[in-house]
């Protein structure tokens, strides 16, 4: 491939392509493009691309707008094409439906769950309130927040250089 080909190449690509609220790296497949999108993993952007008809190793910028489209529509449609045991929200608190969140409402959706174990007052909202460890860790040596527990070396070495400098003054 001549330079001039090249550039030509290099034109033809959009950077960033916007999918939800997130921009995408266009310089990418398309597979692993996606993955960068919160919610979305390599397996899950497999499913989207082949869904969608678009060839996973190809570009994401290089794609023309209608299959940038369905690829978007791919993944906000993802769980009316996908197997129940693919989506990352089963049998939701509220509404009982499998859902696939992604982008943002992946952060606000945790953050809720917590809050709402916190309220019911569940042992692990309990244990999110301290700070501790919540899934069942070891927490005897480790999860430590309170400055380290070790010994000082150079807090040791300091008072010895002055007790032998007040020893030498004497």
């Amino acid at each position: 491939m001549s330079s001039e080909e090249q550039e030509d190449v290099d034109e033809d690509i959009q950077y960033f392509v916007r999918i939800g609220q997130t921009d995408l790296d266009g310089t990418k497949s398309v597979e692993r493009a996606l993955a960068e999108l919160d919610g979305v993993g390599r397996r899950v952007a497999r499913v989207v691309a082949d869904e969608a008809g678009v060839d996973r190793t190809a570009t994401m910028g290089g794609l023309e707008d209608d299959a940038i489209e369905s690829v978007t529509e791919a993944v906000d449609s993802f769980t009316e094409h996908a197997p129940e045991w693919l989506a990352n929200r089963r049998d939701d608190f509220y509404t009982g439906e499998n859902q696939h969140i992604t982008g943002n409402d992946v952060e606000l959706t945790r953050d809720q769950d917590i809050n709402r174990m916190r309220m019911i007052r569940s042992y692990k909202g309990i244990r999110h309130e301290r700070g501790q460890k919540v899934r069942g860790q070891r927490t005897k040596s480790t999860g430590r927040t309170e400055g380290t527990i070790g010994v000082n070396v150079e807090a040791i070495k300091e008072e010895q250089a002055a007790e032998e400098a007040e020893g030498g003054e004497e």
